[in-house]
């Protein structure tokens, strides 16, 4: 295969995919990984691609600010409602108390609550309050602080230190990025703040994440990936990054 034709495989590959990793194209093109680099380097000058840690994602996937919810909440949305609906295995039992992170995969999530469940639980999500405050069964906690209006999500010092008096059976975090190197992350420093002490309460964190995040270094770090216990994703991840998962026993479901 010459490389104008191998480069326009791995084109249409990163678009079917959502992400490519470098050492799946060496071992699917047998070509070495400073071949896939290159060949990489290319799209990316074409603009049909932009390379993330360990591989690459299509070219819309990055933007150097943080999308609002309201757009968020239509990028991916099959995807997002199919990790919101495997992520529903692990809301706790009646009686049972969970946080839920700001987001609009997890805002799919407490959609599926059971109807009459009876749990306590934690937000600092404004439109994630307004769909718990309905249900009968739910014990709402509406976490104080700055909201902000790319998120819609409660920030800073009086959030934080709510959090750190709080304990919950789990807790449910969305990310805009993951890898090995950096762990979890998200732009902003304040949400990332927010998301670690949710983290710290919780006995089990179940994060969800399409699979545009994975290998996805965004600014701040708010777990690394021991921190974690669950990875709800729609696709399974590179073999390096889920071998790097499995090291620090990250449990991965696929939905």
């Amino acid at each position: 295969m010459y490389a104008e034709e191998r480069q326009q495989s791995i084109a249409r590959l990163v678009v079917d995919r959502g992400r490519v990793g470098v050492t799946d194209l060496a071992e699917e093109f047998a070509v070495t990984t400073e071949t896939v680099r290159r060949d990489l380097s290319a799209l990316e000058r074409l603009g049909l691609l932009r390379r993330v840690h360990g591989g690459a994602v299509p070219a819309a996937v990055l933007t150097a600010t943080e999308s609002h919810l309201d757009e968020r909440d239509v990028t991916r949305a099959r995807e997002k409602d199919r990790i919101a609906a495997a992520a529903a295995r692990f809301l706790p039992d009646d009686g049972g108390t969970l946080a839920v992170d700001a987001g609009s995969t997890t805002a799919r999530l407490v959609g599926l609550i059971p109807p009459g469940r009876r749990l306590t639980a934690f937000t600092h999500g404004v439109p994630i309050a307004a769909r718990l405050a309905p249900m009968p069964g739910i014990d709402l906690h509406l976490l104080p602080g700055r909201v902000r209006a790319t998120t819609q999500a409660a920030v800073g010092s009086l959030t934080t230190q709510v959090l750190e008096r709080v304990r919950v059976d789990v807790a449910f975090l969305g990310t805009n990025g993951v890898t090995e190197e950096h762990g979890f992350s998200t732009p902003d420093s304040e949400e990332a703040a927010v998301k670690r002490a949710l983290v710290g309460a919780a006995r089990r964190v179940v994060v969800l994440a399409d699979a545009t995040k994975i290998g996805r270094d965004t600014t701040v770090s708010f777990a690394d990936l021991a921190g974690v216990d669950v990875l709800v994703t729609d696709a399974e991840p590179s073999g390096a990054m889920m071998r790097a998962l499995t090291a620090h026993a990250v449990e991965v479901v696929l939905a």
